[in-house]
C-alpha cells in the first residue's frame, strides 16, 4: 500500500506540472518559464525581468537588482540565489527605492547602480540626460538629494559608473554626448557626489563592429584586475540586434585604454541580441559574474529583459590576462 500511495503522489505531481504547461500554452505566454521548487516540488511559475542597464549589489547576503524600466524613477527587485526574484519593496513612493519626486529631473531614470560606501548607500543614475547621484541608508532606498541638481551640470551626460582604486581614490565613468557618445573619466572627492578633477577621454567608437548604427561607446564598467584595469563597455544603438559588449584595458585610470583586438566579446550569444549595458559583480561564492540585459525577442525590443553570466580571465604569455564572458547565460525570474 505505501508502494501504491507514493506512485500515486508522483503522478498526481506530474499531472499538475502537465496542466501548468498546458495552461501556459493556450495563453501564448512566451516571457514565462517553469521550474521545479526543489523542496516542494511545486511548479515555479515565473517570467523574466524587465530590467534594462542592470546592476546587481550583494550586501548583507541578499542580491539586489536596479534598472531601467519604470517611469517615475528606478524600482528594485531582491533575491537570495541570482535565479528566482521578488519586488523589493522599495521605501521611497510608490513602492520604488528612487522616486523623481526625491530627485533631480522629472523623466528618463536609466541606468542605476548602488554602492555601499563609508556606511550608506550612493546611487548613481541618469535624469533627463544628466548623470546624478542620491544617498540612502537602505539599499531598498529612499535614494534622495539634498540638492537636487546633477554631478555635472554644465553638460548633458548619462551611464555614470564608480570606481574606487585599492589606493582609496574614487574616479566616475560616464558617457559624454560629443560627436556621439563617447566614455570619459573624472577623479571625485570623498563624498563620492562632486567631480574633483578635470574629465579625460576614456575610448570612442574605433573598431569596425563598433560601426553598425550609430556612433556610440556607452554603458561601461571597471574593475582592476592583476594590476590592470579593465573596463567592459557596449557599442551600436541598444535598439540594434548588433548592439554588444567590448572591453579595453589600462595601466590607469586615466589610460591610454587600449581596447581588446578581438572585441565584441559578447554578442548574439544564444538566441538573444540587444546584449548590452553591462555590470559585473562578485557573488557569494567569490565568482565574478556580469549582469546584462537584452532584447525580449528577435521581433521586439522592450521589454528589455536581464541575463547573467561567469566572467573569467585566461593567462596571455606577456601581455594583460584575457577577460572572457561565458555564454551559456542565467535567465533569472520573477516569481510571486
Amino acid at each position: 500500500m505505501v508502494i501504491i500511495k507514493s506512485k500515486m503522489i508522483c503522478i498526481v505531481k506530474i499531472f499538475v506540472i502537465l496542466i501548468f504547461l498546458y495552461t501556459l500554452t493556450l495563453c501564448g505566454s512566451n516571457d514565462r518559464d517553469i521550474d521545479i521548487d526543489q523542496k516542494s516540488d511545486r511548479p515555479l511559475i515565473g517570467k523574466k525581468i524587465a530590467l534594462a542597464d542592470p546592476f546587481i549589489l550583494l550586501f548583507n547576503d541578499l542580491y539586489y537588482a536596479y534598472g531601467t524600466g519604470a517611469n517615475n524613477g528606478i524600482k528594485v527587485m531582491v533575491s537570495s540565489d541570482l535565479k528566482y526574484w521578488s519586488k523589493g519593496k522599495g521605501k521611497a513612493d510608490e513602492g520604488l527605492a528612487l522616486h523623481k519626486n526625491d530627485v533631480f529631473g522629472d523623466k528618463w531614470f536609466w541606468a542605476p547602480e548602488v554602492y555601499h560606501v563609508d556606511g550608506e548607500f550612493i546611487m548613481y543614475f541618469s535624469s533627463e540626460e544628466h548623470t546624478c547621484a542620491a544617498i540612502s541608508d537602505s539599499p531598498l532606498g529612499p535614494f534622495v538629494q539634498t540638492v537636487k541638481k546633477p554631478m555635472i551640470e554644465r553638460e548633458k551626460s548619462i551611464d555614470n559608473t564608480l570606481f574606487i582604486d585599492d589606493d582609496g581614490k574614487k574616479y566616475m565613468f560616464f558617457d559624454r554626448f560629443d560627436g556621439g557618445l563617447n566614455i570619459c573619466v573624472a577623479e571625485l572627492n570623498d563624498d563620492c557626489m562632486s567631480i574633483k578633477g578635470p574629465v579625460v577621454s576614456c575610448i570612442r567608437v574605433s573598431q569596425d563592429w563598433e560601426r553598425v548604427w550609430p556612433t556610440v561607446n556607452e554603458g561601461c564598467f571597471v574593475i582592476k584586475h592583476n594590476g590592470t584595469y579593465y573596463m567592459t563597455y557596449s557599442a551600436n544603438s541598444y535598439e540594434s540586434q548588433s548592439y554588444g559588449i567590448g572591453y579595453a584595458v589600462a595601466t590607469s585610470p586615466f589610460g591610454p585604454w587600449t581596447k581588446y583586438p578581438d572585441n565584441p566579446i559578447l554578442q548574439k550569444p544564444g538566441d538573444l541580441v540587444g546584449v548590452g549595458h553591462s555590470a559585473m559583480f562578485y557573488d557569494k561564492n567569490g565568482q565574478l559574474k556580469i549582469v546584462f540585459h537584452a532584447h525580449h525577442s528577435k521581433k521586439s525590443i522592450h521589454p528589455r529583459e536581464m541575463y547573467i553570466s561567469d566572467v573569467t580571465f585566461i593567462p596571455v604569455n606577456g601581455a594583460p590576462d584575457r577577460l572572457v564572458i561565458s555564454d551559456k547565460y542565467m535567465t533569472p525570474l520573477e516569481v510571486e
